[in-house]
């Protein structure tokens, strides 16, 4: 699949939409990340999906006149295809069939910049193409001018390959575990700091609220999947406070479960924060559904019991909007924002201020003058509250975590008396 594509879109509803409601918006969506042109859709409603065509025989027939009428050259279905209803839609459409895993796939591929992110896509990739190996080498045979069934040497072709996917598979795990054992160190050098996490639907604006925030100049767009490696950063909260904040990958409803296992080296960020920042879109009539998905995917990495705030950023686009007083109905607690005009930003870092010092200790420690290293941690990684020079050290009012203070002691620190 590349850019400039043009393609018909396909879906099986559960139910009938709600006048006015588009059930393929975010499909759209995400083919205009892709840089493919939508040039019509087709949606059916019944309770299943058909076993080995997803549609039923007549509305494969209209897909195929749909496809003929635009001249589109790709059909791309709302939910994952299973390697047998690829195919057959494959033979009866005469089309290359893309459906949502593997076009989100493609989308991860061109915004990977970093090594570990492109290894996790090359793991997605590989995942997704197992099981559908048939199918690309059917696809490639008839690209080459071939008809009929490919044959004994297709089917050991097919079998050589498989064995080599299965172990590019395995390498590609074991790479990212490494990165993953890595990363892992790389959080507990940071010392003991309070960390933070944004989290959310792709495109509520986290990474532009980072920006905000802290200063950074992260990648900031207006489409899906913008973000895909986690930065971070520190955040200045005022009164001698600071704390980690980190980016994260944005989720989205029905996400392909081999990309939630290949981008967990990513999404250990979530993990290893003790605070979670939920941002959330306040212009999109559809939140409430959006942050189901998004706390489906936290339970579902098991992040869903860490401490969280909900923030509702973009309020900038709610001036005059009936839009308002719905969210403050079943959210109450949520804080509103605005990344681009800055509105909320006091109150949510007041917020954030509030919980990190829930999770720490006002306390007098001793530190010998020989300690250099260790000074030169509390003033980087504590907040500094009063320091009192005496003839064998330095005593300290420090604000830490009971975390970061069983560090100290370990290394002989004495904690005085108030």
């Amino acid at each position: 699949m590349s850019q400039g594509e043009t393609a018909v879109l396909f879906s099986v509803l559960s139910s009938k939409p709600m006048e006015g409601e588009d059930p393929l918006e975010e499909l759209r969506a995400l083919c205009d990340t892709a840089g493919v042109e939508v040039r019509g859709t087709l949606t059916q409603v019944r309770t299943n999906p058909v076993g080995s065509t997803y549609l039923g025989k007549g509305k494969v027939q209209e897909l195929k006149e749909l496809i003929e009428e635009t001249g589109a050259s790709l059909a791309i279905c709302d939910s994952e295809l299973s390697p047998v209803q690829g195919r057959n839609l494959e033979k009866l459409l005469g089309v290359r069939i893309v459906d949502r895993s593997e076009l989100i796939l493609a989308i991860f591929a061109d915004h990977a910049q970093t090594k570990q992110a492109r290894l996790q896509v090359e793991l997605a990739r590989r995942q997704y193409e197992l099981p559908r190996l048939k199918r690309m080498w059917t696809h490639l045979h008839r690209e080459r001018g071939g008809t009929g069934a490919m044959g004994g040497m297709g089917e050991k072709q097919i079998e050589v390959d498989r064995r080599l996917m299965k172990g590019q598979i395995s390498t590609l795990k074991k790479r990212l575990k490494e990165i993953e054992k890595r990363r892992s160190r790389e959080v507990r050098s940071r010392g003991k700091q309070f960390r933070v996490s944004l989290v959310g639907y792709t495109n509520a604006g986290k990474s532009s609220l980072m920006n905000r925030l802290t200063g950074a100049q992260v990648l900031a767009e207006d489409q899906l999947f913008a973000t895909l490696d986690t930065r971070t950063r520190r955040w200045d909260l005022g009164e001698g406070r600071q704390v980690l904040l980190s980016d994260t990958v944005g989720f989205i409803r029905k996400i392909p479960h081999h990309l939630v296992a290949s981008f967990h080296a990513t999404l250990s960020e979530a993990l290893e924060a003790d605070l979670l920042l939920v941002v959330a879109d306040a212009s999109d009539l559809d939140v409430e559904s959006k942050l189901q998905a998004v706390h489906q995917v936290l339970e579902s990495i098991g992040a869903g019991e860490k401490e969280q705030l909900l923030v509702f950023n973009k309020m900038d686009l709610l001036k005059g909007s009936r839009q308002l007083p719905l969210l403050k109905g079943p959210f109450p607690g949520a804080i509103p924002v605005s990344a681009y005009s800055g509105e909320g930003l006091d109150l949510l870092t007041q917020r954030v201020r509030e919980v990190a010092d829930s999770h720490s200790k006002d306390l007098w420690i001793e530190v010998p003058y020989e300690e250099g290293q260790i000074l030169a941690l509390l003033r980087e990684k504590a907040t500094v509250l009063a320091e009192e020079f005496e003839n064998q050290g330095i005593r300290m009012k420090v604000r830490i975590s009971p975390a970061m203070l069983a560090s100290l002691e370990s290394r002989g620190i004495r904690r005085l008396p108030a």
